[in-house]
């Protein structure tokens, strides 16, 4: 038959989620300190939990002597024999104490302790529930408010939507659904901390597998996204299947997958465009609505010039510079965005500050044009071994056509073209982190 201590523990374990042996260490423990306050921490004392008898053991273990000079670690051998025949001097009889003799006070340390303990396991096994959640969309209840902080119920723990991680102008009453993401879920002697997102890329990538089916069986993949919360994002998407199309799967049928993101994102823009393994195809996709004419590679400096009609101009670079912004951060390119007349233009200004250079003439320029160098500026940051590669180029006349265009350089204080605008690829934060991990196929 269950005894009455063994049904309550079976009791807490169901209501709890914990462990019995969990609970039973920790009663075990309780009643041990309570023991230690009754009698003092001279006893040496054992507590065990009898699962046969359903009850908690205390032993006191004594060491056998001939002259007992300490009575609390001690026991004669005359003594240790009556309760032990085969007893020899040297041994550490144990010897069965009686609990209720504990008292009140006793009972209420031990009680105490067990509260103690039954907390700490409790966050132990939320932590160890959440900590394998990283990563993942969770549903909550706006609780609280914090110092710009939302706390967020989870039903078995609470988790923190920092001002930071929060979407800009996105409002929450007391007890308004959040969906967020679980960025991070750390432990602390108080209590795990989970920390929850929705500005984060991969909340955006998240929201994409929940609804589209060809993500998440892994024939569509996330390569990238790059996010403005609230505003416009871009993401990169790539398909395994060659019948399968990325854009119009994560589109959906009349725009209903897009749509169901959007609208979890409180309206902010979403552009989706195919990934290239091309750079230069891969940017044309990702400054889309935009057409591109031309771009040019920079392999040294990891950057483009790309070249769009004057009238796209403005669509291209975006609204404060968004759309191209957005894309350069999608490719990991510094990307220097011009008109066609602008760029001509340079192009012309550019051919002709080579015939400006001394010892330069229309077939020299020509030669020196289609070596790849444009511009008298692209000779004075140019190198020896470079010229080299232009046909019938010396040591001496790459050394003085360089001296040269340094001089010219410094004499017409070459500048930018003012219409072009260049955007470089911001240095990533922690945040980014794990979208570049997307690209690897994670």
């Amino acid at each position: 038959m269950i005894s009455d201590l063994m049904r309550i523990i079976e009791q807490v374990s169901r209501e709890k989620g914990l462990e019995k042996n969990v609970l039973i260490k920790a009663l075990e423990e309780a009643v041990k300190a309570a023991a230690r306050k009754k009698f003092g921490p001279e006893y040496d004392l054992e507590v065990n939990f009898n699962e046969d008898l359903g009850e908690i053991e205390v032993f006191e273990f004594k060491e056998v002597v001939e002259e007992v000079t300490d009575k609390h670690i001690q026991v004669s051998l005359s003594e240790a024999l009556e309760l032990d025949p085969e007893a020899e001097l040297g041994d550490s009889l144990g010897m069965k104490m009686d609990t209720d003799e504990f008292g009140r006070i006793a009972a209420q340390s031990a009680k105490q302790v067990i509260m103690q303990r039954l907390k700490e396991a409790e966050r132990d096994v939320v932590f160890d529930d959440f900590k394998d959640r990283q990563g993942e969309i969770i549903n909550g209840i706006a609780q609280r408010f914090d110092r710009g902080s939302i706390i967020v119920n989870l039903g078995r723990t609470e988790a923190e939507l920092p001002l930071k991680e929060q979407i800009p102008k996105e409002t929450y009453k007391q007890g308004d659904r959040i969906r967020a993401y679980i960025l991070e879920v750390r432990q602390f002697s108080r209590g795990p901390q989970i920390i929850l997102s929705r500005t984060h890329p991969n909340f955006l990538a998240s929201l994409f597998e929940s609804e589209v089916p060809e993500i998440a069986e892994s024939i569509v993949q996330i390569v990238q996204v790059a996010r403005e919360p609230g505003a416009r994002s871009k993401i990169a998407v790539t398909s395994k299947d060659p019948d399968v199309d990325p854009v119009g799967a994560c589109v959906g049928m009349k725009g209903s997958r897009v749509q169901a993101v959007v609208q979890e994102l409180r309206g902010e823009k979403i552009d989706i465009i195919t990934w290239d393994s091309d750079a230069a195809k891969f940017i044309c996709n990702a400054l889309s609505p935009a057409e591109i004419i031309r771009v040019l590679v920079d392999e040294s400096e990891h950057s483009m010039e790309v070249v769009v009609p004057d009238d796209q101009l403005s669509l291209a670079i975006g609204k404060r510079g968004q759309n191209v912004r957005l894309a350069s951060r999608l490719t990991g390119w510094k990307l220097d965005v011009t008109g066609e007349t602008s760029y001509n233009q340079n192009l012309k200004d550019g051919y002709k500050s080579l015939l400006n250079l001394h010892g330069v003439g229309e077939k020299k320029a020509s030669d020196l044009y289609e070596g790849g160098f444009r511009s008298a500026r692209d000779l004075a940051n140019a190198t020896v071994d470079d010229l080299l590669a232009v046909k019938g180029m010396t040591d001496k006349q790459a050394e003085k056509l360089i001296e040269n265009a340094i001089e010219y350089g410094e004499t017409t204080k070459l500048t930018n073209d003012p219409e072009k605008e260049e955007v470089e690829t911001p240095a990533q934060n922690s945040d980014d982190g794990k979208t570049e991990d997307m690209a690897d196929g994670e």
